[in-house]
């Protein structure tokens, strides 16, 4: 089997990142690394993220422009999740919308401004 283990965040405050996500979400953290400030987050998928102190403050992405542009998180109840993002004080990049098939969708950002898309579906991919 190959799959997604995790995605890594880099922050210049990974602890109070790693915290945002653990308030929003209810997520687990299933390993520290105090020294390096490197923690893993599980959702109760078994997804994971990653969070890393940044070393080289405004340091380059990478050799061009290309990269990761959000995360999905995927819900069960699309309008506690909205509701629960909306309460945190979240900037909302696209509301909360529900298409003709029922599918939920919000992009809103974290507190480092990395874009997360809440996704409700019906029917799992």
């Amino acid at each position: 089997m190959i799959g997604i283990e995790h995605v890594g965040l880099f922050s210049k405050d990974s602890e109070a990142l790693k915290n945002w996500y653990i308030e929003l979400f209810g997520w687990k953290e299933v390993y520290t690394n105090a020294e390096k400030k490197t923690y893993f987050l599980k959702a109760d998928d078994g997804s994971m993220l990653e969070f890393c102190l940044t070393k080289e403050e405004g340091a380059p992405f990478s050799k061009s422009t290309e990269g990761i542009r959000h995360i999905a998180i995927s819900v069960d109840d699309f309008d506690a999740a909205v509701k629960k993002v909306k309460d945190s004080g979240a900037e909302i990049v696209d509301d909360a919308a529900v298409s003709a098939k029922g599918i939920g969708t919000m992009f809103f950002k974290d507190p480092d401004g990395n874009i997360l898309h809440l996704i409700y579906r019906p029917e799992k991919l």
